[in-house]
């Protein structure tokens, strides 16, 4: 391979890299988008809306891709699973914001770690502040980005009445 070769073979792989972030990128800020549409004015959208919702939430894992919100919200585990999980929120209200990203990429696999905030609204109509961060996993199959598994940690969730400085005094 000559000095040219190389070079231009290393430049292919950073422009690759860079354009996977982005799609990284582009994939969860979707998610969070679908996440939220299954509510509105405060409530839970009808159940035919909420259904194509989870359908299109779903599409964005793979095959055998893995949803994991821990022992409060389970796991799903594969398309069917996640779409089901997703027709039956547990809020009347939520607002995913996906903050602080540390993507990386090799190839056709990725990993990501976001800080969460969401501020929500519980099913008896309590706002509540929820916090944490996902743990991400990415494959991309047929040359788009899909989410292989996610994992919720959360590091709070407080009264928005309230606040949150007591949880850490």
């Amino acid at each position: 391979m000559t000095d040219l070769e190389t070079r231009v073979a290393a430049l292919e792989r950073r422009v690759d890299a860079a354009e996977s972030v982005l799609a990284i990128q582009n994939l969860k800020s979707r998610y969070a988008q679908l996440v939220d549409q299954r509510y509105s004015r405060g409530d839970v959208v009808s159940e035919t809306k909420l259904s194509e919702i989870a359908e299109k939430i779903a599409g964005l894992f793979a095959e055998d891709g893995v949803w994991d919100a821990g022992k409060a919200l389970g796991v799903a585990r594969g398309r069917v699973e996640i779409a089901d999980r997703m027709r039956r929120p547990t809020l009347k209200f939520s607002w995913h914001y996906f903050l602080k990203p540390e993507i990386t990429v090799e190839g056709d696999r990725g990993r990501a770690r976001w800080d969460i905030l969401s501020p929500c609204t519980t099913p008896d109509g309590k706002p509540q502040w929820m916090s944490g961060f996902e743990d991400d996993e990415y494959v991309r199959v047929d040359g788009s980005w899909l989410h292989q598994s996610m994992k919720l940690g959360v590091v709070f969730m407080a009264p928005h009445a309230t606040g949150w400085e007591k949880i850490f005094y």
